[in-house]
């Protein structure tokens, strides 16, 4: 068949070219003598195959002028195919016309099967040239109604034109996705692709035309730059899904490999497309932005099968670590060598922002049983390396020092930094978490102390309790200062943690001290049968860790401690004794003021400040051993002075003791009780309303 031979010097505007002219140069960049040579093999061979070229200028002015509405038709694309031949072109926009103004040629369509085998050995110009005369045959033959009497004829040839050209669509599929893939990019092959996507939008370029009935698969665009944008989406997602990943059973930081690979792969993949691929396109293709975006949203939709997957607390850390931290960062995108053709500032978020608050949510929910499980081990590594082996405690700065504190803020320090590099709300939330396993694991912390200090009698105890104080102390204005955080809560936990530790002290020091105590009037005690000193050295003796307490505290401890023993002291002197006559009552007083001055002084020398406890055993003891009866009261007097808090039944139970009826007693106590009631002076703390009453004096 011969082939319209219109004139094709003169185009009439095309879509493609906005200024009317359609100027489009066409060639293929060879990068050495040995590719030239090949590519003008393959267009010699092929145009061989092909076509059967003749010049015909006297056809040409003929024609000129009569073009049809900008369309390439098959002799123009085999002129662009010798003009190819003579390695004339070069890579230009696709803007410009796809080769220089040739003449016209005649050729005769290839059959399917050879064009097909064209497909096969890539030699896609050539077949495209021949699939293009093919259908513009069919064209022709349609328009001039051949096919009137056998339309399914026409259906069949359109058939053929329409798998052709879905051959090569898979072949430019096939090419772009082996771009990456060959250690030796083929820049010819990419060229030649170029100069065929160029070839087929200028031969089909858009029209609103209806297609006819029958034959709408003929003349339609082919969009193979949508297809080869479509192959590069596709050649991203193979990439991606081909980093190596093992299975959590084969390595437990399977997740953090997995990432490597991924950034290491694909950042080599960036820096080839860089360094070789972009070479081979036009300006217009924005390769480089091309397969950044197709990777990225590869990327993404891989990351957002991850986060769905079942995924642990460090599992979870790594995937948010490695979005927000890594992914943009000089280890992966933001690779120097990769400055500045890959561009991420016009990139989507990697994550939806539902995607990325579920993984930050299930981050935290991990991370409950984590901080949870953090703590479990302090409590159980103070057990079982500490108490049970009795572990004597350092000492800095005369305090008794425990890692407790540390241990606690370290941990909690650790999470809020990490989670802080994720981000800042992820941060907040982090540091609430652990302040709520802070409020949860203290009183497990207390409990457990407790009960190992009740079940036996270790030396090792107050120095222990001693050392928890002053750690709960730094905890507190630790976090006050590292995280600004809130501690009321916390600090209304850890005072009454301290005052159940003070009763458990005072607990063990009454075990302590109760044989001694109850020792105090006995005939052995008055006969000076124990050392004065034993009940104050017992007691110097529990206490004496206290001054390795962090103030005021240590100092509050001591005062209970001096408090406790003065207290106790007096209870045991005012329960019922048998009478003591006047000699007893002297060695009784003495006895009782000398042991008072001990008590009280080792009690100072540790560090109380409670001077307001001396006087009431001095009163008491010279209440005992006072003869003239005129005396006694005066003493009563200055007792109720300086112990507002004491009650009649104990005035009465000291003056019972003193030997005196039970009408001097009373009498005493009413002339002194005006005095009590009306004084205003006196210490603020209180002694006797702890002091139980004896029962025989209650009921006077």
């Amino acid at each position: 068949m011969e082939l319209d031979t219109r004139s094709v010097t003169s185009e009439p505007a095309s879509p493609l070219n906005s200024q009317g002219e359609e100027k489009m140069e066409v060639t293929s960049e060879l990068s050495s003598s040995d590719s030239q040579s090949r590519d003008s093999g393959f267009f010699e061979r092929g145009i061989k195959t092909m076509l059967s070229i003749r010049k015909s200028k006297r056809s040409l002015r003929k024609e000129r002028g009569k073009e049809d509405n900008g369309t390439w038709n098959a002799k123009r694309i085999l002129q662009t195919l010798r003009s190819h031949e003579e390695n004339k072109p070069t890579i230009c926009n696709s803007m410009e016309k796809v080769g220089e103004i040739c003449e016209p040629i005649e050729a005769k369509p290839l059959s399917v099967m050879e064009i097909n085998e064209l497909i096969q050995k890539r030699q896609l110009l050539e077949a495209f040239a021949s699939i293009k005369l093919m259908e513009d045959e069919t064209i022709s033959e349609r328009d001039s109604e051949r096919y009137s009497d056998n339309p399914q004829e026409l259906v069949r040839k359109s058939k053929d034109v329409d798998l052709l050209y879905n051959s090569i669509t898979n072949a430019i599929k096939s090419i772009v996705d082996g771009t990456l893939e060959d250690p030796t990019l083929q820049h010819t092959m990419l060229t030649s692709l170029v100069t065929l996507i160029a070839l087929e939008e200028a031969a089909h370029p858009r029209t609103d035309n209806a297609a006819r009935p029958g034959s709408d698969l003929l003349g339609r665009p082919r969009k193979w730059r949508e297809k080869w944008r479509e192959a590069i989406n596709e050649s991203a997602r193979k990439r991606v899904l081909k980093a190596p990943m093992a299975s959590r059973e084969e390595a437990t930081s399977w997740l953090d490999l997995h990432l490597r690979f991924l950034q290491e792969h694909l950042r080599e993949d960036l820096l080839k497309i860089k360094s070789s691929v972009k070479k081979c396109y036009p300006e217009e293709y924005q390769v480089c932005d091309t397969y950044v975006e197709a990777f990225h949203n590869a990327i993404a939709s891989h990351l957002q099968e991850l986060s769905q997957g079942p995924l642990d607390f460090h599992e979870l850390y790594t995937l948010l670590d490695w979005v927000a931290n890594t992914y943009h960062s000089e280890l992966f995108l933001g690779h120097p060598e990769l400055k500045p053709e890959v561009k991420t500032e016009n990139l989507s978020l990697l994550l939806t922002p539902a995607d990325w608050d579920k993984l930050k949510n299930d981050y935290i929910a991990s991370a409950k049983g984590k901080i949870k499980s953090y703590f479990g081990n302090i409590l159980r590594l103070e057990v079982t390396e500490k108490w049970e082996k009795e572990v004597h405690l350092e000492e800095k700065e005369n305090l008794y020092h425990a890692s407790l504190s540390f241990d606690i803020q370290t941990i909690i320090g650790q999470h809020v930094k990490l989670s802080g590099a994720i981000s800042g709300s992820l941060e907040t939330k982090m540091l609430e978490l652990c302040m709520a396993e802070l409020l949860e694991f203290l009183p497990r912390f207390e409990q457990e102390f407790m009960a190992w200090s009740t079940a036996q009698d270790s030396p090792i105890f107050v120095p222990h309790l001693v050392a928890y104080i002053n750690s709960f102390h730094d905890l507190v204005s630790g976090l006050e200062t590292a995280f600004k955080v809130n501690t009321e809560e916390l600090q209304e936990i850890l005072a009454a943690l301290t005052r159940n530790f003070t009763n458990i002290f005072l607990t063990k020091l009454r075990t302590k001290t109760q044989p001694l105590l109850k020792k105090i009037l006995t005939k052995k005690w008055i006969l000076a049968m124990e050392r004065p000193d034993s009940l104050a050295s017992a007691v110097s003796q529990f206490s004496e860790h206290l001054q390795h307490m962090r103030e005021p505290l240590g100092q509050e401890f001591l005062h209970e401690v001096h408090k406790y023993v003065v207290k106790e002291y007096v209870t045991q002197i005012i329960k019922p004794r048998w009478k003591m006559n006047r000699e007893t009552r002297q060695q009784v007083s003495r006895k009782m003021s000398q042991e008072a001055a001990i008590i009280h002084n080792a009690l100072i020398d540790q560090g109380s400040k409670a001077d307001w406890l001396l006087p009431v055993i001095y009163h008491i003891a010279n209440i005992i051993g006072e003869k003239k009866k005129d005396k006694i009261k005066a003493y009563v007097k200055e007792l109720c002075q300086d112990y507002p808090d004491i009650r009649k039944e104990h005035v009465l139970a000291i003056l019972a003791l003193r030997g005196l009826g039970h009408t001097r007693r009373a009498a005493i106590f009413r002339q002194v009780c005006h005095a009590q009631e009306s004084s205003n002076g006196g210490n603020s703390g209180t002694l006797f309303t702890e002091i139980d009453v004896p029962v025989i004096c209650s009921c006077f």
